[in-house]
């Protein structure tokens, strides 16, 4: 508008009738007033009214005029009186009244307050009488006129002082300073005005005139934020604020007749310019809290409920079509169509809907069906849009893909962010409304554009409608988020729809899995493709064909599951093939870029890089039943395919396959093997069959055998090997670099001189192929070498007339070997080297390289263990009591009784006495044999003889070193009959251990024997012994056992 035109319309306005100018006034209450009666209390009332010329102090104290009362400046028609409150000083009135007036400059307010007195008795005040101020009232009453009322205090206020309207607590002013305290009045203004001459005013009620007043000045609102590209949030402006505040004050309108109007305003608008909903949210409030049907005439209540049911028609269909209304890509669109929910709830939900609206509808029930019917249009609508100007299978599979695309996203975002909002505000679940509409009409769809489909498919018309599988299956794995509901989906069997196009999908993984395969192993240079690896490329792109293969099965996860298992086997089949066939490949590629090599090592280095390949193919096959969960297809088809069939389809063809590769990568970790097998043997039968002129059999001083570093990158350029004439075994190359080299225990310098050309081979070879082949590879290869070596050191170890010499030497061997191959746990484990064969070869070599003093005190040890082990009485039993003191070196043996003797008289009896010894003699050359009394004809004799014996504490810890006590049966015409022999190990004296003599020797244990009879034959040690014809000592040692064997009573 400009200014001449709003100029006019002043004008026009100025023109008109002044109105009629009104204070209302509410008296509401008062507290803290004056008691006036005897009783202490008084009967207050107000006298009210507008003096039309008020009149200023000349001084700023003079304040006499300005509080005459009420009754002295305005005309008794004009003052407006209170109910009297009888008997209180916390009066509430709660008394409205319309006061007019001219000139709001002059005029003021006026209100005094009153005791109400009645003529009453002299007795009937005595009997009110309740403390001294009453009795002081009572003289003071009667001073003054009969029924003259008191003065409480008064209000006075200027009416151009007052704003527009007015609540507050006035403090009530005395006439004089004797009471200055008079309490406070509550008091409530409105000034407004009456016959307005507006054309309005004249044909229309105020509240019409209200309401239309508002729709202006809305409408105004929203075009100017419209305009400015924000959204309008519901707030008015200042002037227009202040406009319709004094507009509904003018016209008294209530606030219920304000609310009223807003809202009707409001609704209507909203139904044709776009602002925030939640504008309707205090006017359904407002409404609700002030609802009375009463104080509405017919007409508007007929206005009301239209707005009610236009504005539901209205918001239902917003909501039928959020979609389009509500777009994601518009900011706060969710929080639009969240305040349209709550206000169509909130409205739903309002008494005055239900008495207005007499077929109050179901809210829940009109959004769901709505929802139905806009889910099914916007279907429609996409469906139109993405259809294929070419006619054909492929592109109608194309078209369904992206129709799919467009369905899944919608349904996200139904479940992710709109489905919250309708079900916190209707209890309706819009993802389950919206699921159901649009799966049953694309299981509709779908079906009408497959009826074409055949197995004679062309190949893009297959992958378009693998796509078309794999969003149908995402679309239906999507029933996951649907509360329990019975009866099947329309997509439950979409499966079936594409069975004819299953074999074309399979193949066609195949075919890549296939090409990409044959095009890696062409590609192949068999080198490391990597500084931490030792197999080449073509293993990367047979892994990642293999990926592809299991991810074509995920894709798939058929849900039948006899299908699903005849697609696995195909599948298994497949891949089977490609590793078959890749095996193939790369032997006849390393073949190729062999053929004109002349560099031998470089031939071996791409045979080792084969065998790396062909073992990681094997742990890929291997990982396929993981990656393929079997197991898990196994329990969907336990109820329809038989256990057996499963694993002898499925498990044995994968078996069958890597049988195949293993025996591939056996022929050339053999081929490896044998080439190192004959430097072995060469070497161990050159040591074996060397001569040295010396034995030094008291040389047992520990020396280190050689360390490796197999299991680390072997170092560039040539081993560095030790002088010749250095006693210190070639570095090998089995354990990390930097260790130490471990000492072999009691290994002769000449045994550890003879080893060094065979480890300085085994340095060279192995290092050799560490660098080339993987760590199983290797571990295999050492497993191969290892029973080698055990079975040529065997046949070695085997030939006739062998020194000890030589058993040194190879008994040194072999011990420099295992721990070789062990290399501290970085080479084979024990358990690989520790066979039976290895055992046992180590047990014969020790004993043949021993001397015959160890093989005398290993003899010795055996019989102790046998003596431990030992817990049958049959030849019956010794018992005695020994005590070793360290101070004296002396050993005491206290020989107490033999018990359950067997008969060797012809009486039945014997005449048994013990012989006690120390073993073995070249330990104890001058300690001489003991013997007990003879006791006749005793089976259970007692003997209770005690013997001492010098010697020192280290001999007693000495390997075999024993007390033998052996129990002969006295004849006195030939040689005494053995009874029977125990052995009492030396090294668990008591006393052996300790550093003072036991004082009481009685409490030394007293230690029970049962007493034995040696093997006749077989024992090998004695057999080592015999076959040392030039050695005295032993031949002699082997003389006496045989003896005692002779008179054993021990059978074979």
């Amino acid at each position: 508008m400009d200014a001449e035109e709003h100029s006019i319309i002043m004008q026009q306005v100025k023109a008109l009738e002044s109105p009629i100018f009104c204070l209302k006034a509410t008296v509401k209450e008062a507290k803290g007033i004056l008691g006036k009666d005897v009783s202490g209390f008084s009967d207050p009332y107000c006298l009210l009214g507008i003096e039309a010329k008020s009149h200023e102090p000349a001084h700023p104290d003079h304040r006499k005029r300005m509080k005459a009362v009420v009754k002295d400046l305005i005309p008794e028609d004009q003052i407006h009186r209170t109910q009297v409150i009888s008997q209180t000083l916390s009066p509430v009135w709660d008394e409205t009244f319309i006061l007019e007036f001219e000139d709001v400059e002059t005029a003021s307010f006026h209100l005094d307050m009153w005791d109400s007195d009645t003529v009453e008795s002299v007795r009937h005040k005595l009997g009110e009488l309740t403390d001294l101020h009453g009795l002081k009232r009572i003289f003071k009453d009667a001073r003054k006129d009969k029924g003259q009322d008191d003065f409480l205090g008064n209000v006075v206020l200027r009416l151009k002082d007052l704003p527009c309207s007015d609540d507050q607590w006035y403090q009530l002013e005395p006439r004089t300073e004797t009471y200055p305290n008079r309490g406070q009045c509550h008091l409530q203004f409105l000034l407004t005005h009456k016959k307005r001459a507006t054309t309005s005013s004249r044909t229309q009620p105020s509240y019409t005139v209200h309401r239309h007043l508002l729709q202006q000045l809305v409408s105004y609102e929203i075009l100017q934020h419209q305009a400015g590209s924000i959204a309008w949030d519901g707030e008015l402006s200042r002037h227009a604020s202040t406009v319709l505040y004094l507009h509904a004050t003018q016209k008294d309108l209530s606030d219920f007749h304000q609310v009223m109007a807003q809202w009707l305003a409001y609704s209507k608008l909203y139904q044709s310019l776009e602002f925030n909903s939640n504008c309707l949210l205090h006017q359904i409030t407002s409404i609700e809290y002030q609802w009375v049907q009463e104080r509405l005439r017919p007409e508007q209540k007929a206005e009301l409920a239209e707005s009610f049911q236009s504005l539901l028609t209205y918001g239902v269909s917003l909501v039928r079509r959020y979609r389009i209304i509500f777009p994601l890509s518009v900011p706060r669109s969710t929080e639009r169509l969240q305040s349209l929910l709550r206000v169509l709830v909130q409205m739903c939900k309002m008494k005055a809907f239900h008495e207005l609206c007499t077929l109050s509808p179901d809210l829940p029930q009109m959004v769901s069906k709505a929802l139905k019917s806009g889910t099914a249009e916007w279907f429609h609508m996409k469906k139109q849009h993405l259809k294929p100007m070419v006619k054909s299978m492929e592109e109608n599979g194309k078209a369904l893909s992206r129709l799919l695309l467009e369905v899944i996203g919608d349904l996200q975002q139904c479940q992710k962010i709109w489905n919250k909002f309708f079900i916190n505000t209707l209890k309706l679940n819009l993802f389950f409304i919206t699921y159901l509409e649009l799966e049953s009409l694309v299981a509709e769809h779908v079906q009408e554009q497959l009826r074409e489909v055949d197995s004679s498919m062309s190949k893009p018309t297959a992958e378009s409608l693998f796509q078309l599988y794999m969003n149908l299956q995402e679309l239906y794995r999507m029933k996951d988020f649907l509360p329990k509901r019975e009866g099947p989906l329309a997509l439950s069997s979409f499966h079936q729809w594409f069975k004819e196009a299953v074999p074309q999908w399979l193949q066609k993984a195949y075919t890549i899995a296939l090409e990409r395969a044959q095009r890696a192993v062409q590609m192949d240079q068999l080198t490391p493709f990597g500084e931490h690896n030792k197999h080449s490329t073509s293993t990367v792109d047979l892994s990642t064909c293999y990926a592809q293969i299991v991810k074509t099965w995920q894709q798939l996860n058929w849900p039948d599951p006899e299908e699903a298992f005849m697609i696995m086997v195909k599948l298994v089949e497949d891949m089977c093939k490609i590793a078959l066939m890749y095996c193939r490949l790369i032997k006849e590629r390393a073949e190729a870029l062999s053929l004109n090599e002349r560099n031998e090592g470089k031939a071996a280095n791409r045979l080792c890089i084969v065998v790396n390949n062909i073992k990681q193919l094997r742990l890929l096959i291997r990982k396929l039943p993981l990656q393929l969960d079997w197991a898990q297809l196994e329990q969907r088809t336990g109820d329809v395919i038989d256990q057996q069939q499963i694993q002898h389809t499925l498990h044995n063809q994968l078996d069958s396959t890597v049988s195949c590769l293993d025996h591939e990568v056996r022929d050339v970790v053999q081929a490896l093997a044998t080439k190192l097998e004959k430097g072995i043997a060469r070497h161990i039968q050159e040591l074996s069959s060397s001569n040295d002129t010396r034995e030094p059999e008291d040389d047992q001083t520990g020396h280190s055998l050689p360390t490796s570093s197999l299991w680390e990158e072997a170092p560039l350029g040539p081993p560095a090997l030790p002088a010749p004439a250095s006693t210190a075994l070639p570095l090998s190359p089995l354990c990390p670099a930097g260790c130490g080299p471990p000492a072999l225990p009691n290994a002769p310098l000449l045994s550890l001189q003879s080893i060094i050309p065979l480890m300085k081979f085994l340095e060279s070879e192995l290092q050799y192929l560490n660098e080339h082949l993987v760590h199983e590879n290797f571990k295999s290869l050492l497993a191969l070498l290892w029973h080698h070596t055990l079975a040529v050191l065997s046949a070695a170890a085997g030939q006739q007339g062998p020194s000890t010499q030589r058993y040194k030497k190879l008994h040194c061997a072999l011990k420099s070997l295992e721990l070789c191959f062990h290399a501290e746990g970085c080479g084979l484990p024990l358990e690989t080297l520790h066979t039976a064969a290895f055992l046992s070869l180590e047990t014969h070599l020790a004993l043949c390289s021993a001397t015959s003093r160890k093989l005398i005190q290993k003899y010795f040890s055996n019989r102790i263990q046998q003596q431990l082990d030992t817990s049958s009485e049959k030849y019956g039993a010794v018992t005695i009591k020994a005590l070793y003191r360290p101070s004296e070196q002396k050993l005491r043996v206290e020989v107490l009784n033999a018990v359950n003797l067997i008969p060797l008289d012809s009486n039945g009896s014997s005449d048994p006495f013990v012989q006690l010894t120390l073993e073995p003699r070249h330990e104890f050359p001058e300690v001489v044999a003991r013997t007990t009394q003879c006791k006749r004809n005793e089976l259970h004799p007692l003997f209770d003889e005690a013997f001492d014996f010098l010697i020192p504490p280290e001999k007693c810890r000495q390997e075999g070193a024993c007390l033998l006590l052996t129990v002969f049966d006295y004849d006195t015409l030939g040689a005494n009959d053995l009874e029977g022999e125990a052995f009492f190990p030396l090294r668990h004296l008591p006393g052996l251990d300790t550093d003072e003599d036991q004082a009481d020797a009685g409490r030394v244990p007293q230690t029970r024997l049962p007493l034995t009879h040696p093997k006749p034959t077989g024992d090998e040690i004695l057999q080592l012994l015999e076959s040392r014809k030039g050695d005295k000592e032993a031949q002699a040692f082997v003389k006496l056992r045989k003896q005692r064997a002779k008179q054993s009573k021990e059978t074979e």
